[in-house]
């Protein structure tokens, strides 16, 4: 197994059922309770331990899902409220490795994740299939539908949490 890509890389679908988007959304409103179970019982130690040589802590990992999907729940709401409009990017890594991702309990960005999936899916319950074919650019990913992003982000919450899963696998925890 790749440790880096557990559950492989993300693939952009090339089309989208109302099936797909309904899967992802659920995807999307579990997270928070699969990345609670899978820290659940850990240590400050096991918090601090690489899921894989060279890569981020547990406790980074938690902090950055938390980063990201604020991230991604502005796109979708600047996609819903522009036109096509161009996001701002930001580098993951040099968020990763900030003062706070280092220190702060990952007690932290699970409550953010609880209020910020509460109100993204709800968000996206809401949106109709037009809406989910509107559009932003990411510039080094072109444009993306909605559709995308939500899917995107279905595989981004399933590929952090197996990075926690598989190394409590490997290490016996």
């Amino acid at each position: 197994m790749d440790l880096r890509y557990p559950i492989g890389k993300f693939q952009r679908p090339e089309s989208v059922t109302a099936e797909d988007r309904a899967t992802w959304l659920a995807a999307l409103a579990d997270a928070p309770a699969r990345f609670r179970n899978a820290v659940r019982d850990l240590d400050d130690a096991q918090f601090d331990t690489p899921y894989r040589p060279d890569g981020w802590t547990v406790r980074q990992v938690v902090h950055h899902v938390a980063d990201s999907h604020m991230n991604s729940y502005v796109r979708f709401r600047l996609a819903l409220t522009e036109t096509d409009p161009t996001i701002k990017p930001y580098d993951e890594a040099q968020w990763a490795n900030l003062h706070d991702a280092h220190t702060m309990p990952v007690e932290v960005s699970l409550q953010l994740l609880d209020s910020l999936h509460l109100r993204w899916v709800e968000l996206l319950k809401s949106l109709t299939p037009a809406d989910f074919n509107r559009t932003f650019r990411h510039p080094a990913m072109g444009q993306m539908t909605l559709s995308a992003n939500l899917a995107l982000y279905a595989w981004h919450s399933r590929h952090h949490e197996a990075h926690i899963t598989a190394l409590r696998s490997r290490m016996g925890w």
